[in-house]
């Protein structure tokens, strides 16, 4: 049951799409307090077994408590243990202990969860304005509470099926040439590889829905790509150049598309043209406009894009540059003590996505000019909003592959998401392990990392070891950082291990596929937490480094250096099967209890479920190459598995008559 409890004067987000009539009097679980000088709390007591789960994409464990987080979707690429916000605002969690739960806080604005970090004993979610819709929902178990929740926001995104394969990317491909030579080295090395992202350096200049004169005709280049079964993947950024003669800056200063300042004119800010505006994307004919653009490279034969720096980021404004300025010819006058020193450094580094400027910057809203920050962590929703939308009127019956930085619940309906900037570090390959499920609860489907950090240098055994983690998610893709180690599969040593890999995924894309559109199409969830399939299992509820895939297997990846193997818990007992290095396969029926399974670098394992199976394909160099003819099961014998498969481009999608049952 759900019930709504609406404070104030709450900013309509659109997240929930099913309506409710709001309740009165206090909520069932917890007690809400309300001050318009203070804001709003909701505070409980947490028992010293209660787990709480959920906020999507967020730091630390599956399991929230002890900590505190914040919905305050910030570009921080240099996050630790200690970040309280990241990329994402999903205000989605689950209270399960004696009393068992769920909380969603529609609030678009900053918002804090002090989950047993003040006290251990106590969750408290406050913010400064009790402006904001709390939905109360209860039911017999956590996964029940997450199919609810997932009835009510919406069906997820659904990707094109050669979005499952893997992709290459990096910050630093800058002409024809360079993803001409991607593409090579793959097929020389017979690596399978579906997409190469374009990032910033392909545009003319960082300009939107430009193309650098390099690429020539375009259209062609990205037909011949098509040839060899690539799909080019372009970023699109949020901010639009200021620059005369662009045709969008001038359109949209001419139509009043921009977000303003509070006198009226477009507000600036820079990212990497420099001086840009902002798409007002909360104001719909600014919406409307900005998705349309997208036309210019669909038209162009493109079938895929990724939004970036939509928080927004900012690296600094016109104001805090002259603020800074003053500041520094105000130092220069004084003697440098280390206070001093410190107070300009830290001036110098606020520069960049300073709550200040957020402050200075409007929508336009139905007629009423909205303060950014009110508003802040629906911009990247809306902006991928643009694009789902203005790509669905474009090409009604076609899927095409969007996915998005910055979030909210309520994105999950346009696009799927990246984790954002990692690095290349053990400690962030486990994060992104313990977010699949968390996301997964706020309908987040389409989802995947930046497989062997963004950041810093990788190593060998650190991008084989998150491969072997990135063959399961949907969105696989290899992407580094310009300055960094270039990481692409084919430059390490025993390039056949890469390949090993990486042809597994394309083996099980049939069975991820499937499991990703059943969850799509019944609002369910394709990664859990063990608790929720072994609820009454109080080791299996403990157990974070492990998986549920679908309804059939397990995970459990090697995350950790120069480990030879890992410890896993079986809640029951499993098939492991291994893929092997010679490209074999062996099946090893485990009893319930605490392994240690060897994994090499170059092998995989996964668990089958007692008494099921799954099919694997014949190994492929593109998802267009995969022979869905030719599917053997594996698992338990005299088992089934309901495979659902439909033609992986058009928005025809139906679980009946798309579903057929496979026996062993």
């Amino acid at each position: 049951m759900i019930k709504k409890y609406t404070y104030g004067r709450p900013f309509p987000t659109e997240s929930v799409i099913v309506p409710f009539e709001s309740e009165e009097g206090m909520p069932e679980y917890g007690r809400v307090e309300i001050d318009r000088e203070k804001g709003f709390s909701f505070s409980c007591a947490l028992e010293a077994e209660t787990i709480v789960y959920g906020l999507g994409e967020a730091n630390r464990g599956i399991n929230k408590r002890g900590y505190r987080y914040i919905s305050n979707n910030t570009d921080i690429p240099h996050h630790h243990e200690d970040t309280y916000s990241l990329y994402a605002a999903h205000n989605f969690i689950i209270v399960a202990g004696e009393e068992t739960f769920g909380l969603y806080i529609d609030y678009p604005s900053a918002l804090t969860f002090d989950i047993g970090y003040t006290r251990s004993d106590r969750l408290h979610i406050f913010c400064e304005r009790a402006d904001l819709d709390l939905y109360v929902i209860t039911g017999d178990t956590p996964y029940d509470i997450t199919k609810q929740f997932r009835k009510v926001i919406g069906r997820s995104y659904i990707a094109p099926k050669f979005a499952f394969g893997f992709g290459q990317s990096r910050w630093g491909y800058k002409t024809p040439e360079d993803f001409i030579t991607v593409v090579k080295k793959y097929r020389e090395n017979h690596i399978p590889i579906d997409t190469v992202y374009m990032d910033i350096d392909y545009m003319d200049n960082y300009k939107d829905f430009t193309i650098n004169e390099e690429f020539g005709d375009f259209s062609r280049y990205v037909a011949d790509m098509k040839e060899e079964q690539i799909h080019l993947v372009p970023i699109i950024d949020a901010g639009v150049k200021i620059e005369e003669g662009y045709e969008i800056y001038e359109e949209g200063v001419a139509n009043n598309y921009f977000c303003k300042r509070q006198d009226g004119s477009d507000y600036v800010a820079a990212v990497w043209p420099g001086y840009t505006h902002f798409p007002d994307v909360l104001n719909p004919d600014a919406r409307k406009w900005f998705g349309e653009k997208y036309k210019i490279l669909t038209d162009a034969g493109i079938e895929g894009f990724w939004n970036d720096m939509n928080e927004p980021a900012i690296f600094y404004t016109p104001e805090g540059v002259r603020e800074a300025k003053e500041a520094m010819r105000e130092f220069l006058d004084k003697e440098e003590t280390v206070d001093e020193v410190w107070a300009i450094g830290g001036q110098m580094t606020d520069l960049a996505n300073n709550a200040k400027d957020y402050a200075s910057m409007y929508h336009n809203v139905n007629g009423t000019m909205v303060r950014h920050d009110k508003v802040h962590n629906i911009f990247g929703y809306n902006m991928t909003r643009a694009a789902g939308e203005a790509l669905r009127e474009l090409s009604p019956d076609k899927r095409c592959l969007l996915f998005s930085r910055s979030s909210y619940i309520g994105m999950h309906r346009y696009g799927g998401i990246w984790t954002g900037d990692n690095k290349s570090w053990w400690s962030h390959m486990l994060l992104n392990l313990k977010m699949l499920p968390s996301l997964n609860m706020c309908g987040f489907l389409y989802i995947g990392a930046d497989l062997g950090g963004f950041g810093c240098n990788a190593t060998r055994d650190l991008l084989l070891r998150w491969l072997a983690l990135g063959i399961f998610t949907p969105l696989m893709r290899n992407h580094s950082c310009q300055d960094t180690r270039y990481q692409e599969c084919y430059r390490f040593e025993h390039i056949e291990d890469f390949r090993h890999i990486i042809e597994i995924r394309y083996r099980l894309i049939p069975y991820i596929y499937s499991e990703y559109m059943k969850a799509a199409l019944t609002d369910d969830m394709m990664f859990r937490p063990l608790a929720f399939d072994y609820p009454d299992d109080r080791i299996a509820r403990n157990v974070e480094d492990q998986l549920m895939l679908g309804n059939e297997i397990m995970i459990a990846p090697v995350y950790t250096q120069n480990a030879i193997g890992r410890y896993v818990y079986l809640p029951e007992d499993m098939m492991l099967v291994r893929f092997k290095a010679d490209s074999g396969l062996e099946q090893t029926e485990m009893p319930k209890g605490h392994h240690f399974i060897e994994v090499p670098l170059n092998e995989v394992i996964l668990f089958i479920r007692k008494d099921k199976c799954i099919p694997i394909a014949d190994v492929a160099e593109s998802v267009a190459d995969i022979d869905m003819n030719t599917l053997q099961l594996i698992g338990y014998k005299n088992s089934s598995y309901q495979l659902y498969d439909d033609d992986g481009y058009t928005r025809e999608y139906d679980l009946e008559k798309h579903s057929i049952t496979l026996r062993q």
